[in-house]
């Protein structure tokens, strides 16, 4: 038997289960890179029995509760929290065309000929539209990777494209196809100003914009690297607040919107994988997982412990000053198992991880802006100019239930979606005070980007607290912050924005 076992030698993943407690078949085992641990395993609770007796002593007690969690810190990337998002947000993610969706099994691609210009799979390509852009990765030759413009309606097993592919017979596994954005055909898109809304109108042709994977409140990036697929003065950032047979209007931009002509030009949207707390109770759902540790070898192999149903409970996102952002997770679990190396990990497949890099503070954030809400214009002053410190914090208010006859928790219960947080920014205008004391509808978004792709965080309704100026000698004043969300206008608290690709115009 070894003398001590190294956290270094530990390891984290989780699989999603199917139902309470009960693995999918063939699970995942997904990886995951922890910083520190917070309260991770089973808490044993023991009585012990005090019978009055002369020698005055107790005797040995019974155990009487266990209590299952798992909570850990780690780095933000572009890519390791947003299947874990869905069980933070009880939703599924909305994800567009792909061939390894988040929500079932992936299929792999199939043979490419240079002659036909298609991707193909078995299944699961079907729904891609005429003038999609489809990012593709992972294949083994390069003029089958980037962005490409999809030049008809897919099938169910092919994607055909305007660009020119070469013959691969068999794509690594790894290769991947997910439709990114949209290309309007030639001249056939202007801005036109709705009062200070912005809309992106068809001015031609007969494409109807209600078919796009589109949804009122999703986020979508307008522009291109490409001049000739972007206008001249509506490039940046927009949410969504209708969409129509010829139009989509937005209620937030990165730009000052003014009215302006496509004349010439093949304008391009991207947009991405949606996660929001959902509106409508058909869209609720609990996704649990379970959570294995991994603690290194005995003289028979591998010992783990688990955290079986486990349930989202709390996310907090921190933000601070020249450094990488971070993230705080915590799960609620109904048991806590442990194997020895003879009994080994449970089965399933693991996954190597893929690198990527940490995502800064300093660089990396394309966008945070902290406003009044408005309905009528879509690019309000912001309150500050710049922040020092922001925290987002998610939190289920999870509790387990207890029972007689039950060692853990038979379920949980989830209590309200909270969505709170401080922030610290640097006072240069009265009007953020007076937004405290008013009671003002607030709203904030955050956009990270980085390596042609980003993240973003659109809070709508926010009500500050704090507001009591810091002023300190030979300092810069600034005004702590607090932010409680409220259920919006569009019937949800917080929405999250993955972008599998954005142009690097968009950093």
């Amino acid at each position: 038997m070894a003398n001590k076992i190294d956290s270094n030698a530990t390891g984290l993943r989780f699989a999603e289960e199917a139902s309470l407690g009960v693995l999918i078949g063939s699970p995942i085992w997904y990886p995951l890179e922890p910083n520190s641990y917070n309260d991770f395993g089973g808490q044993i609770a023991t009585v012990a029995r005090t019978p009055i007796s002369a020698t005055r002593q107790n005797k040995k007690g019974t155990t009487t509760d266990l209590d299952a969690s798992g909570g850990w810190n780690q780095d933000l990337t572009m890519s390791n929290l947003t299947r874990l998002l869905q069980s933070f947000f009880f939703a599924a993610a909305r994800q567009k065309v792909t061939n390894y969706p988040l929500a079932s099994v992936g299929v792999a691609m199939g043979a490419i000929l240079a002659s036909a210009d298609d991707y193909t799979a078995a299944s699961g390509l079907s729904g891609i539209l005429s003038g999609a852009l489809i990012y593709a990765s992972g294949f083994s030759v390069s003029a089958n990777n980037g962005l490409k413009v999809a030049n008809a309606a897919s099938s169910g097993t092919a994607a055909s494209v305007a660009d020119g592919l070469a013959d691969e017979a068999t794509p690594p596994a790894a290769a991947k196809i997910e439709v990114v954005g949209h290309e309007f055909a030639s001249a056939t898109m202007d801005i036109a100003m709705n009062g200070s809304l912005v809309r992106l109108s068809r001015v031609s042709g007969a494409f109807d914009l209600t078919t796009l994977p589109l949804i009122v409140g999703e986020w979508i990036y307008l522009g291109d690297d490409t001049a000739g697929n972007r206008f001249v003065n509506n490039v940046g950032f927009a949410r969504i607040s209708a969409i129509a047979t010829t139009y989509l209007e937005f209620d937030k931009t990165s730009w000052a919107g003014v009215n302006e002509a496509g004349t010439g030009k093949l304008i391009r949207i991207y947009f991405g994988t949606v996660i929001r707390n959902e509106p409508s109770a058909a869209n609720i759902v609990r996704k649990t997982v379970q959570l294995e540790r991994t603690l290194g070898n005995d003289a028979n192999g591998t010992m783990s412990e688990y955290i079986v149903g486990a349930v989202a409970n709390e996310l907090t996102l921190n933000i601070p000053t020249a450094d990488k952002v971070a993230v705080d997770l915590s799960f609620v679990g109904i048991d806590n198992e442990q194997r020895d190396g003879t009994t080994g990990v449970k089965s399933g497949s693991r996954p190597a991880l893929a690198p990527e890099s940490a995502l800064n503070t300093s660089s990396d954030f394309s966008r945070i802006k902290l406003s009044s809400v408005s309905i009528t214009n879509a690019n309000v002053t912001p309150l500050f100019a710049f922040a020092s410190d922001i925290k987002l914090t998610v939190n289920n208010n999870v509790s387990a239930n207890k029972a007689i006859g039950t060692l853990g928790a038979f379920d949980t219960t989830a209590g309200n979606f909270d969505v709170n947080g401080t922030m610290e920014v640097y006072f240069a205008d009265i009007a953020a005070v007076q937004a405290v004391r008013n009671n003002a509808d607030i709203t904030l978004d955050f956009a990270i980007v980085k390596d042609n792709k980003g993240i973003l965080f659109d809070i709508p309704l926010i009500a500050l607290g704090d507001g009591r100026l810091n002023v300190e000698k030979d300092q810069p004043i600034k005004l702590p912050l607090s932010t409680n969300a409220a259920e919006s206008a569009y019937g949800y608290t917080l929405l999250f924005t993955a972008f599998p690709y954005l142009p690097t115009l968009a950093a």
